[in-house]
C-alpha cells in the first residue's frame, strides 16, 4: 500500500455556488432565530414555530405539531403536510429537499439526512439527494433516513432502524439497513 497517497484533501473543498438555496447571511439569521425564538418557545407554541418556519420559506400544512428541540438546517427546503407530529430532538438536514406527507408521526431523535460527499474524489465534493416520506407513515425513535430515500404510504419503520433504500407502502420495516418484514394491517 502506498502510504503517501491521499484519500481526501479538504483544502480543495469548495461549496457549490447556490448550494444552500439562500444567501449566507439569511442562513445565519435563520440559525439565530432557530436557537432563540424557536428553541426557547414553550412546548405548546406549535403555531409560533410553524409561523417561524413558514417565514423562512418552509411549506407547513395545517395542525402540524413540531417540538421546539427540532433542528432544520434550511427551512426553505422543507415541506410538511397536514396533521404531522414531530417529536423532540429530530433533525431535518435539508441540504436537499425533504417532503413529508400528511398524517405522519415522527417520534424523537429521527434524523433525515439529505447530504452526501463524493469520497471517490480528492476534493470531497458535497451533494444532496432528496427524501420523501409519504402519507400515514410512522417513524419511531432513533430512525436514520439516508439521502435519496422514499418511504411508502402507511409504512412503519422500527425504532433505531437505518433506512438507506426506498421502503414500499403499507409495510412494517426494520433493521440496519431497514427492509420490509410484513404487511401493516389497514384500520379503516
Amino acid at each position: 500500500m502506498d502510504e503517501s497517497r491521499q484519500y481526501q484533501d479538504l483544502s480543495r473543498f469548495r461549496m457549490p455556488k447556490g448550494f444552500r438555496g439562500r444567501s449566507p447571511a439569511l442562513v445565519q439569521i435563520w440559525w439565530i432565530v432557530q436557537d432563540t425564538l424557536f428553541r426557547m418557545s414553550p412546548q405548546i407554541f406549535y403555531g409560533w414555530r410553524n409561523f417561524l418556519l413558514r417565514s423562512f420559506g418552509a411549506k407547513i400544512g395545517k395542525k402540524v405539531q413540531i417540538r421546539s428541540t427540532t433542528r432544520v438546517t434550511y427551512p426553505w427546503k422543507l415541506t410538511i403536510g397536514d396533521y404531522v407530529w414531530v417529536g423532540d430532538d429530530c433533525t431535518f438536514y435539508t441540504l436537499g429537499e425533504i417532503i413529508v406527507g400528511s398524517h405522519v408521526a415522527i417520534a424523537h431523535d429521527v434524523y433525515f439526512c439529505t447530504g452526501i460527499h463524493d469520497y471517490t474524489k480528492i476534493d470531497f465534493p458535497i451533494g444532496q439527494k432528496p427524501i420523501r416520506v409519504e402519507d400515514e407513515v410512522w417513524l419511531p425513535n432513533d430512525v436514520f433516513i439516508g439521502p435519496g430515500v422514499t418511504i411508502g404510504k402507511g409504512s412503519v419503520v422500527g425504532a433505531r432502524s437505518t433506512v438507506l433504500n426506498d421502503l414500499p407502502s403499507g409495510m412494517i420495516c426494520y433493521g440496519n439497513p431497514a427492509k420490509a418484514i410484513r404487511l401493516r394491517e389497514r384500520l379503516g
